[in-house]
This record gives structure tokens, sequence and C-alpha cells, in this order.
């Protein structure tokens, strides 16, 4: 069984109801998972969500946790890369979730693309904010087009300064993937796993 699982909670988030989040959160707890991810935020919110918006969000996630807890569950939230959006002065949505959830019951499933991608260093990341990202998703980022996903140690991510901070980070888990390919697939990730493998878990 995986250690982990996205769920659908864009119900739950929009309006609260907690009837599917539940049978989710059960079913979670049946087939031994260890963490229920919430995978991303209702479109409003990813599209135009103000600092508000995400206090919303960090409210909710903090109760999700309470019933993930009573379920033997531990929450945690996968970000992409509209949360790292400037609001102003700085300030984005992502730093609002750090910040106003409980440390202790809402982790991060930090997809090091998605960060890297929005300008973001996963090292000061893990500085700011240590111990809370429990699980990391690994793909690279191609070397001419940001926009573009690699196999892993072909493309321009730093991995191996972040891996060597994997303690500072938390990190429990990491999820090796890649969503557009374009070679053979058994290849491609056949090339990633043995990089992390061979290379970032052995430095």
């Amino acid at each position: 069984t995986s250690p982990a699982g996205h769920y659908n909670t864009t119900v739950f988030l929009s309006d609260g109801s907690e009837d599917v989040l539940k049978a989710q959160i059960e079913t979670a707890a049946i087939v031994g998972q260890k963490y229920f991810i919430i995978p991303a935020l209702p479109t409003n919110v990813r599209q135009s969500g103000t600092l508000d918006d995400y206090k919303r969000m960090a409210v909710k996630f903090n109760r999700a946790a309470e019933l993930c807890k009573a379920h033997g569950l531990k929450l945690a939230y996968h970000n992409h890369n509209f949360e790292f959006k400037d609001q102003g002065s700085g300030a984005t949505g992502y730093q609002i979730l750090l910040k106003e959830t409980d440390p202790a019951m809402v982790s991060f499933e930090l997809d090091l693309f998605w960060a890297v991608n929005a300008g973001l260093d996963p090292v000061q990341m893990f500085k700011e904010n240590p111990g809370r990202f429990k699980m990391w998703h690994v793909k690279d980022m191609d070397k001419a087009d940001k926009s573009v996903y690699t196999e892993v140690g072909t493309g321009v991510i730093p991995f191996k300064s972040i891996f060597a901070e994997a303690k500072l980070s938390g990190m429990e888990y990491l999820f090796i993937e890649q969503d557009v390919i374009k070679i053979d697939a058994y290849k491609s990730i056949s090339e990633s796993i043995n990089y992390v493998k061979h290379t970032l878990l052995n430095q």
C-alpha cells in the first residue's frame, strides 16, 4: 500500500460539507495509508484566490486534520505553482497555509518542480519551516523550457543540494513522477529512479 493518497476534497473545501471527506478518510485508513493528501484547491481559489481565501483554506485544513487524526492518519497538502503568486508585498497563499495551519497536524507534500518553477528555493523553504515537508514529489525541469518536465538528473533542479537537506525538511517519503514524457515510459522512470537511488540517496 502506498503510504499516501491524493483525494478530491473540492466539496469540503468549497462548502464545508464533511460527508464525502469522512468517507475518503475512512477509505484511506482501511487501505493502510499514513497520509491523506489534499492535491489541489478549488478552481476559484486556484485562479483568483486572495489571502483571505487561503486563510479560509487553512481553517479547513485544520478541520480535516482533526478528522484524519481520529482515524490514525495525518493530513498533507500538495502544491502546484499558483500558491506562490505574489499577492502584494511578497505575501503568498502558500505562506498563509504554512503559517495558519497547525504544524503538529498539517504537513506538506512539496512538489519540487512547481516550487522551483515558481522561483522558490526548496532549501530556503526547509530553513524557514523545518520539519514540515514530510513528502516530496520529485521531477526535473527542462534546461531550455521551465514548463517542460524531464527525467530526474537531466534538468536544472539542484537535487543534490535539496537532498542534502532532507532531514531539515522532515522528509519521510518521496515520489518520483513525470506528468509528460517524450521517451518510452519505462525508460523514463528507470532513468529517474536510478539517478535518485544511485546518485542522490548515496551522496
